[in-house]
Parts: C-alpha cells; structure tokens; sequence
C-alpha cells in the first residue's frame, strides 16, 4: 500500500459494501464473493486486494497457492476502508493492503479484532538529491524538504535520524515533527511541504524525503536520484497478509503465506513493480 491514508468506516451498510466488492472483483475478471459463501476451510479462501498492479501479483500468488492445495480466490477492492470491514464481517478470509500503523488505527477507530499473518511487501520512503551524490555530500545548512502529514512527516524523520543527520527525542514515536528534533549536527534546514509537492520541488532543496508513488509522479529517478532509502528489516511500514486474529491458527493460513513468501513472487513483484516496491519477507 502506497501510504495510505486513515479514513472512517464505510458509510454505507455491510450489503452495499459486500455488492460494491463484488462489482470491482467480476469488472478486474475475478471470483466474486456473496453472503452465505462457505467457509474457508470449506471452499476457496477469499483474499481481499487493490485494484491495480498487485492484480497482477496475486495472478501468481493464486497458481503458488494451487501447488501447495489451497484454493485462492481474489476480491478486488478500489477503498481502502472497505478490506477491513469486509474481514472483520467474515465477508472475505484475509486481506493483502496495509501496514502496521494503517491497521493501528483501524483497529483502535473500529474494534477490529485483525492480526498480521505474514510480511508481504515495503513501498519504501526515500531521500532523493539531484545536486549531490549522497548523503555525505549534503553541506552544513543543507535544505530538506519533508512530507507535512503526520504518518509520511514521522516517516521521513526517521529516514533522516537513520542517515545520521538529526536526531530525534525518543518519545518521539511514528509521528514524529520536527518539534521532535533534539540533534541536527549539519545545522538542517528542513521545510514542511504536501507529499504531492515535496516530490516536485526536489530541485529547490538540497534534497527532500518523497514517498515513491509521488517520486515515480515527479519523475524522479529511483536509481540515479534517489541517495537513501529506509531499511526493510523492522520497518513497521512493511504491508502484510492479514486474517481475523480467530483464524491466525487455521490451517489455510500458512500455505497461505507460503504462496507469496517465496522467489517466484519475488520474481513477479520485481517485474510488475520495477523497483518502486520491495518485497518484505
């Protein structure tokens, strides 16, 4: 998920939700879902996806799922609030669209009883330069600039904290500011901007901390401008399979998780995302 942005529930009852899904999963050309469809263990795992280029990786998810004997049906999702409501209702068996701090909210916003089962994939936040070579070459005084939304502003903090350029108190949390700067050795100059704009005013700065999809929009070269990106090892940001914290246990859950955790997918994620997503696992 490409930095997703915390919404309230859905707006209308359970049954739009469900017919509305269904809708988005016959027109993307796969397996709907209704109510009254059996269990999981009974029948197809339902997995709940976003329209667009994970379709074409969870094509493959689904034939690994088959060799392993596990059925695998996608439902194609175009909300983000939606995924979570439908696992929540037993409307779907698993969903494949969030990170930790995504679901966090969720969770305290609607009382979701939903655990991650299994990593599966970092859209990583990067520092990009078109003045200097790395982050070594960043003078005294260096302007950077930062998203100002409070998940990509925290994000990008940490980015910068991990570069060795400031230092952050360590109260400071996920959504850090930087009111939360209690070191800043190179004497930063940092300026809070849109995440749709920090993107495109990377030449203004020295350099600016972009989220991929908007550095992919700027036109901005993942490998020639970008001078540091955030790790994948402990990155709370990692997306993941999740299932209703009840069935963490089922047996369809790892070979589940084993139809995506391995090189064939990763294979499959490097050609459709090119870079501008990471596998996590």
């Amino acid at each position: 998920m490409a930095d997703l942005m915390v919404g309230a529930g859905p707006s209308g009852p359970r049954r739009d939700v469900l017919k509305a899904a269904a809708l988005a999963a016959l027109v993307a050309g796969f397996s709907s879902f209704a109510a009254g469809t059996v269990l999981a263990q009974d029948g197809p795992v339902r997995v709940g996806i976003m329209a667009g280029e994970d379709e074409e990786v969870w094509k493959v998810v689904v034939d690994e799922a088959a060799k392993r004997g596990l059925t695998v049906e996608t439902v194609v999702f175009s909300d983000y609030t939606q995924p979570n409501e439908a696992l929540a209702q037993g409307e779907i068996d698993a969903n494949a669209f969030q990170h930790g701090p995504y679901l966090d909210a969720q969770v305290e916003a609607q009382g979701y009883e939903i655990t991650p089962a299994g990593f599966t994939a970092l859209w990583p936040i990067g520092l990009y330069s078109r003045k200097h070579e790395s982050v070594a070459d960043l003078p005294e005084g260096a302007t950077i600039g930062v998203p100002n939304d409070p998940s990509n502003e925290g994000r990008a903090l940490r980015l910068l904290q991990d570069q060795g350029l400031i230092v952050l108190a360590e109260d400071a949390g996920i959504l850090a500011t930087v009111a939360d700067i209690t070191g800043n050795p190179k004497n930063l100059e940092i300026t809070e901007l849109d995440a749709g704009i920090v993107g495109r005013a990377v030449d203004d700065f020295d350099a600016a901390v972009v989220n991929t999809d908007w550095a992919l929009k700027a036109g901005l070269d993942l490998e020639q401008d970008r001078i540091a990106q955030e790790s994948i090892e402990d990155n709370p940001y990692r997306n993941f399979i999740a299932v209703r914290t009840a069935d963490l246990e089922a047996s369809w859950v790892e070979p589940l998780v084993a139809a995506y955790q391995n090189e064939v997918i990763r294979a499959a994620f490097d050609r459709v995302y090119r870079g501008a997503g990471v596998p996590a696992y």
